[in-house]
């Protein structure tokens, strides 16, 4: 399939997932949603959908598109098919600045910035934590990713202990361990779009570098290029985009590093197509992921004999998420089938 349809197909896949978002849900019907977009509906409808569940899909896609951009960056320039902001130390550490920001009341649901300047600095701490540690393996893949899981262990283990000083008063970012949309509102996303636009347009600029540190660090230089520099600069953008994913919808776990790899396998490995293509896939799957989470809520809530429950879609995404990587490790070169 020629690079065009594929971004099609994509692009298709997108929309086909912000339509289920807008969908999901009980209180309206197809037929309403599509009444208040052409400009009707009642205020009851026009409230639910442009100010609940417009706001909430535009988060969606946002991230979704963060995460699978910075998990392809993170693999580009880590050169291991298994890197991602989970294992390198990124969202642990985003999660953690949010977390001990919100118990310190410098942040909260209610202040994104504050919870995306938190995110960030935990962001950078943890990959700051990775490439000190790493020292002179940084351009071993096995290395670094052994790195990368020991500091993402030493991160979350700080957190549950935040948590444990001050239960009372961080009860509500499990959000954040756990991902979710729930509650996005335009705030959040007139934060993100524009911290999102600019660091992917960042990341996109790097794909030069960054195809040649896929190739080693010995080609790389060969061609003209100091690895060390362009891995950090990767580094910075990866991290930023984690963050203000983070800061958004929390930790949603697997999407940076499964992502990447549907991108690939869709696209090859030319950087200037595949990264807005894992751009698209990361939003289709997180948005998709979020109508099928809306979907299953209250059948989930009816079967426990529960009021309401609000499946996080990090949760969904987790599940999913861990039974690819058993694909992805089985197929892996390395692996005895």
């Amino acid at each position: 399939m020629r690079p065009g349809r594929r971004l099609a197909l994509l692009l298709a896949l997108v929309a086909a997932a912000a339509c289920a978002g807008l969908i999901a849900g009980r209180s309206l019907t197809p037929a309403q949603v599509w009444e208040v977009l052409l400009g009707g509906g009642d205020p009851t409808a026009r409230h639910v959908v442009l100010r609940l569940r417009l706001p909430r899909l535009l988060v969606a896609l946002a991230a979704g598109a963060c995460l699978g951009v910075a998990g392809l960056v993170l693999q580009s320039a880590l050169r291991n098919p298994l890197a991602g902001p989970e294992v390198t130390g990124v969202t642990p550490g985003a999660v953690l600045g949010a977390v001990t920001a919100t118990g310190l009341g410098l942040a909260g649901w209610e202040s994104p910035a504050a919870v995306v300047a938190a995110a960030c600095a935990g962001g950078f701490a943890g990959a700051g934590l990775l490439w000190l540690l790493a020292g002179r393996e940084r351009g071993d893949p096995a290395a670094t990713a052994v790195h990368g899981v020991l500091v993402s262990a030493v991160l979350s283990g700080l957190t549950a202990m935040v948590l444990l000083v001050a239960p009372g008063e961080l009860g509500s970012v499990v959000q954040w361990l756990v991902g979710t949309t729930e509650g996005r509102v335009w705030q959040h996303w007139h934060l993100l779009w524009p911290w999102a636009l600019a660091w992917a347009a960042a990341a996109w600029f790097l794909a030069g570098p960054l195809t040649l540190l896929r190739c080693g660090d010995e080609q790389a230089a060969a061609a003209g290029l100091a690895p060390g520099r362009a891995r950090a600069a990767a580094l910075v953008c990866a991290v930023a985009l984690t963050a203000g994913a983070v800061a958004a919808v929390g930790a949603l776990g697997f999407v940076g590093l499964l992502v990447p790899h549907l991108a690939l396998a869709l696209t090859g490995a030319d950087l200037r197509i595949t990264l807005p293509c894992a751009a698209l896939t990361g939003a289709a799957v997180v948005c998709g992921a979020d109508a099928a989470a809306q979907t299953l809520s209250p059948l989930l809530a009816q079967a426990l004999g529960a009021d309401r429950l609000a499946l996080p879609v990090g949760a969904l995404t987790t599940c999913a998420g861990a039974a690819l990587l058993l694909l992805v490790v089985r197929r892996s070169p390395g692996h005895d089938s």
